[in-house]
């Protein structure tokens, strides 16, 4: 009897030696196990080896898990996605979910530590990946003593290095490192595509182009505009509001307006009530303007709510570029450029809601 338990012991040592030879070794690390991640603030934060489930918080954060595609990794939601709003382009395919999950922040914010504390506690993810501040992150991991990662990024431009620093950041800490890369690539490729067919246009040859009425804090009048805007500068286009300023929004008086008296004009459709107003109190401006007169007034739609929406900025310069570049942009039809783009970066084509939301394509009259 004791022959033969001895036999059978090292047969199962013996099989078990030539199944660790035969094949590849699987790492299972040990329970509880952890690692030190670096955030976009240069904080180094212990998080588990094996990230299973979060919180996304603060102005960003979710259209990153949106990009990322671990929106179900998120046990808990803020205020601001849970409800309706396709300011923000991944709010769409999420808000449904959301819905149902416990809300455990406010949202939005400009980087301060906005959490719900005792509902955060109740969820207990694994990490929270956070849009804060350095000390909002430093404090909200002190109150909950949940592991938080700084994700946060600025709306500058078209998806700057902030925003790549971010993701980065983001896909090291749930293990999506190689999707992450992915969607990098894929902005550098449209940023280079978008470059590359204007590069070679002179600026007399250029189309003068005034973009008004941008979302900045909150909705603005015909004279809210930026400094080397995003869409407008990734095309190389002639923006007349471009200053030696760095990349900025600010505030022109309508007399400036008219003497640049650009040959095109985008108008975010989300603001138009304020435009029309201003209509309402000096007709004779806006109709003496040239773009006015020759029907030549197109949509630019918000893209930065709650941080960029790197689709909406993309899809905004492919628009901009068929108004401004009709010859170099004879190939593109925005609404099959916007349903890649949507697609490629939420899993959904959303183009039709955007349109439904107010975020549409097309010329636009001052007045009605």
């Amino acid at each position: 009897m004791l022959q033969r338990i001895l036999l059978a012991f090292l047969l199962a040592m013996a099989i078990g030696m030539f199944s660790a030879c035969g094949s590849e070794a699987v790492y299972n690390p040990v329970e509880g196990a952890t690692r030190i991640i670096t955030d976009v603030w240069g904080r180094e934060v212990e998080i588990p080896v094996n990230v299973e489930t979060i919180v996304t918080l603060g102005p960003g954060a979710t259209r990153i898990a949106a990009y990322l595609n671990v929106l179900d990794m998120i046990v808990g939601a803020e205020t601001q996605t849970a409800n309706f709003n396709v300011l923000m382009d991944f709010n769409p395919i999420v808000h449904e979910m959301f819905s149902t999950l416990l809300i455990v922040g406010r949202g939005g914010g400009s980087g301060e530590n906005n959490a719900y504390i005792e509902e955060l506690i109740m969820v207990a993810p694994d990490i929270v990946l956070a849009a804060f501040t350095p000390e909002g992150a430093d404090e909200l991991q002190s109150q909950s003593g949940i592991p938080v990662v700084a994700v946060r990024y600025s709306s500058m431009g078209l998806a700057n290095e902030t925003f790549f620093a971010a993701t980065r950041v983001f896909g090291e800490a749930v293990g999506e490192q190689e999707r992450a890369e992915e969607v990098l690539a894929y902005i550098e490729a449209l940023k280079a595509d978008l470059n590359r067919r204007t590069a070679d246009v002179p600026d007399n040859e250029k189309l003068r182009v005034y973009a008004g009425a941008i979302t900045f804090a909150g909705q603005r009048g015909f004279g809210g505009t930026y400094s080397n805007f995003g869409p407008l500068a990734v095309i190389n286009s002639y923006n007349v509001a471009d200053t030696a300023l760095e990349a900025g929004f600010y505030e022109v008086d309508f007399e400036q307006i008219a003497a640049w008296d650009s040959d095109i004009i985008f108008l975010d459709p989300g603001n138009m009530s304020l435009v029309n107003a201003e209509y309402e109190t000096n007709p004779t401006l806006f109709r003496s303007l040239r773009a006015v007169q020759e029907g030549r007034v197109y949509t630019m739609p918000a893209f930065n709510f709650s941080a960029t929406n790197v689709t909406y900025a993309l899809i905004n310069a492919y628009f901009a570029g068929t108004v401004l570049f009709p010859e170099q942009f004879a190939d593109v039809d925005i609404s099959e450029k916007s349903a890649e783009i949507l697609t490629f970066f939420l899993g959904t084509n959303t183009f039709d809601i955007m349109a439904e939301g107010g975020l549409f394509y097309g010329a636009i009259t001052i007045g009605e």
